[in-house]
């Protein structure tokens, strides 16, 4: 599952992804340092797997990954293919969602694109790209339809959902502000459209103002205000201190938040965010030998999860004995959770939750 992290030039994206990823893309003060995509893998934050590796001491520790990708700057025209925007947009195609980072403060030193700072303008910029080139996608898909239609009218329904779409993105919205039930999304199963991916909006606010919820940066209240009307997320995050933050020890990393009032960087914010943006949760499996998160779908029954540790768990599946881990923590030990009468055993039909702590029965 990848995010791409995607913006104007010199708003942030490297610095961002350097801090993600520690993997030390170039980040430089002018447009279009960053040219080819890099991606980089990371580590999900888990407080509760970090719980059972201290009460088991495993040989192994397997936190959940997601992945990132640093995506070249994209400027106005970018959809007829101004500056590197055709690469921009097959590159955007390629990832499951989309971390859009808009710069929320002032600073004479970096230059911006477009000469000054105006956060909602280099919002609209980007989505009016992408906007741009979904109608294009859909006016060729659109005109498929018709021509289907005159052999079969069953594709009329097809049509209407093509056109309900048309008419939000000529007004100027992204395709994921339309509402559609199961079956109109079905519809949409091979026209994948940009402004459909989801979203969090990155805030990269100064240094001021990394402690705590900028509620006196004008421009950010103004992008948490429009992001409430499509139901995304924004998240303020001052990437150069997470960049800072990200090249410290364990030690020196929590001392360094003590000294800003911060209980939680932002990026393990963002990370985690962006796990449960993807629709992702984990289950855990835990002993002597590993502790280990195991990624999968909302909604994922217990044998389909049986199957991400191995086919033959899947195929021989009996039954999955599960303890909820508020409950390991609530007690302390397996044994006293087994003794409370909070070990469950549950069947096939078994919908998996996020924390979820599994030992599977199986038999081939």
């Amino acid at each position: 599952m990848k995010l791409g992290i995607v913006g104007l030039p010199n708003v942030g994206k490297s610095t961002l992804f350097n801090a993600l990823t520690n993997a030390g893309a170039e980040s430089a003060n002018y447009p279009f340092c960053t040219i080819e995509p890099n991606v980089g893998v990371v580590t999900v934050p888990d407080s509760r797997l970090d719980f059972l590796a201290e009460m088991h001491k495993p040989n192994k520790y397997t936190p959940a990954v997601i992945e990132f990708v640093d995506i070249a700057g994209l400027v106005k025209g970018a959809s007829k293919g101004e500056g590197l925007g055709n690469q921009f947009l097959a590159n955007i195609r390629e990832v499951d969602a989309i971390l859009h980072v808009i710069r929320c403060f002032e600073d004479e030193n970096i230059i911006h694109v477009d000469g000054h700072i105006d956060p909602m303008r280099d919002l609209e910029t980007i989505n009016l790209e992408l906007i741009f080139a979904d109608m294009e996608v859909l006016e060729r898909r659109m005109d498929r339809t018709r021509k289907a239609m005159k052999a079969d009218k069953k594709f009329g329904a097809e049509l209407a959902v093509f056109e309900k779409l048309m008419a939000a993105l000529a007004e100027g919205k992204c395709a994921r502000t339309v509402d559609l039930s199961e079956d109109e999304e079905a519809c949409l199963y091979d026209t994948p459209l940009l402004t459909r991916k989801p979203v969090i909006y990155v805030a990269n606010v100064c240094e001021d103002e990394a402690s705590s919820e900028p509620t006196d940066n004008a421009a950010y209240a103004a992008l948490k205000a429009y992001a409430a009307t499509e139901k995304s997320q924004v998240i303020p995050i001052c990437c150069q201190i997470e960049a800072e933050i990200a090249e410290l020890s364990g030690e020196e990393k929590t001392m360094f938040l003590s000294d800003l009032g911060i209980e939680e960087s932002g990026l393990d914010r963002l990370i985690k965010a962006s796990y449960a943006l993807l629709g992702l949760i984990s289950f855990l499996t835990a002993g002597p030998d590993e502790c280990r998160a195991w990624t999968i779908r909302k909604g994922t029954k217990a044998p389909k999860a049986a199957g991400k540790i191995h086919s033959d768990i899947e195929r021989g599946f009996i039954r999955a004995e599960v303890v909820a881990f508020d409950d390991l923590q609530k007690y302390g030990t397996m044994n006293a959770v087994k003794d409370a009468g909070l070990l469950r055993s549950e069947g096939k039909e078994y919908v998996m939750q996020d924390g979820d702590i599994v030992f599977f029965r199986f038999n081939v």
